[in-house]
């Protein structure tokens, strides 16, 4: 196997182009269990999820986990499953093409916007590969994880630097590290749930549900669970509630391990218990809707809350296409594309005469 992948011609002058590579999650091919095994055997496998040592983990996830769990996951995400394909992938891809239109408003035309999965498909590599191909020199990467996570963002970036590892002429490259607290974001936020109450009215509580991880994470110093605690507060005064108003909450438990707490379903059922007929919940640390928040939240925990006795549950969906939040990510963009805005996407005439007078002496 050779050491470098295959760069793409080098032309002095050409256009030396900025980019923007946004990166989520990822998603299986299609619902069923092949590619559910597929998709699992390359998410699980990555150390920043799974932090089992290897030998431990190994037997576990090639056993016991790809045998049986892909034919349950298939179910879940067929019951979610768009005519143009997984929700997270369709919302990844339109929020890509939106974020493109808008910065070409903003005066950015020349500006490349582009996307891909951390597993699965369109990769990270083959995504900065394509781009490098088609001149960009300067790409910035932006996880779309708001809150900073080792077994996240970091793992965009452990990916990014095993491209970089096999590639022989680097771009510039830059990444967000979180976009927990951007003003924008959260002002996304509150517009989406002031919508839902004006359209369905006010529940008695807000569930503001995060993703979970294991609670040894944050004993280990990861800063996740600040970052959701900041999002759930700095969106509770955007709205006004006081702190019996909401609630931070945390989902998709895996495995025996302790997790961070509380946890979602239990919170709902037992506020359905002790009385509270109405939630609304929103999942922020989601910017598209996916499994974790279709099947999992808007299903899975609606039925819990209602079997408990609550009596109305009303999920608000993720950010998706939101005017508010494609504009929130034009301004996190430019933020950090910072005096690469400026640049021209042209190299200049001096570089340009001197490569032409060197290519002369050879």
């Amino acid at each position: 196997m050779p050491r470098f992948l295959p760069e793409p011609p080098h032309r002095h002058g050409g256009p030396a182009r900025t980019a923007v590579l946004l990166v989520n999650l990822g998603t299986p091919e299609a619902p069923t269990a092949p590619a559910l095994r597929r998709y699992l055997k390359e998410f699980l496998a990555d150390p920043r999820v799974v932090e089992i040592p290897r030998w431990a983990w190994w037997p576990i996830l090639h056993g016991i986990i790809l045998n049986t769990r892909p034919s349950g996951s298939a179910r879940k995400y067929a019951q979610i499953w768009l005519k143009e394909g997984s929700p997270l992938q369709v919302h990844t891809e339109r929020q890509a093409k939106l974020l493109q239109g808008l910065l070409g408003q903003q005066g950015h035309a020349g500006l490349k916007v582009a996307w891909a999965m951390r597993y699965g498909q369109p990769s990270v590599p083959a995504a900065l590969s394509r781009l490098k191909a088609e001149g960009a020199r300067r790409i910035l990467i932006v996880p779309l994880y708001p809150q900073y996570a080792a077994s996240t963002t970091a793992s965009v970036m452990d990916c990014a630097a095993q491209w970089m590892q096999a590639s022989r002429n680097l771009p510039e490259l830059r990444w967000v590290r979180h976009f927990h607290d951007h003003p924008g974001y959260i002002a996304a936020l509150a517009g989406a749930v002031r919508e839902h109450w004006q359209g369905n009215g006010r529940a008695e509580k807000l569930v503001i549900s995060f993703h979970g991880t294991p609670r040894r994470s944050l004993d280990l110093g990861d800063p996740y669970h600040c970052e959701c605690q900041k999002t759930g507060r700095l969106l509770a005064q955007a709205l006004g509630l006081n702190a019996e108003q909401y609630a931070v909450t945390f989902q998709s438990r895996f495995g025996r391990a302790r997790w961070l707490q509380p946890y979602t379903q239990p919170t709902l059922e037992r506020l359905a218990r002790e009385g509270v007929k109405r939630v609304d919940v929103i999942c922020p640390g989601f910017v598209a809707d996916c499994l974790e928040t279709l099947e999992e939240v808007a299903m899975e925990c609606k039925a819990a809350f209602l079997a408990a006795g609550g009596r109305d549950f009303h999920y608000i969906p993720c950010l998706n296409e939101r005017p508010d939040w494609i504009a929130a990510l034009s301004s996190l963009v430019r933020q950090h594309l910072g005096h690469w805005q400026d640049l021209p996407e042209q190299e200049d005439g001096a570089t340009h005469a001197l490569a032409q007078a060197l290519g002369a002496q050879d």
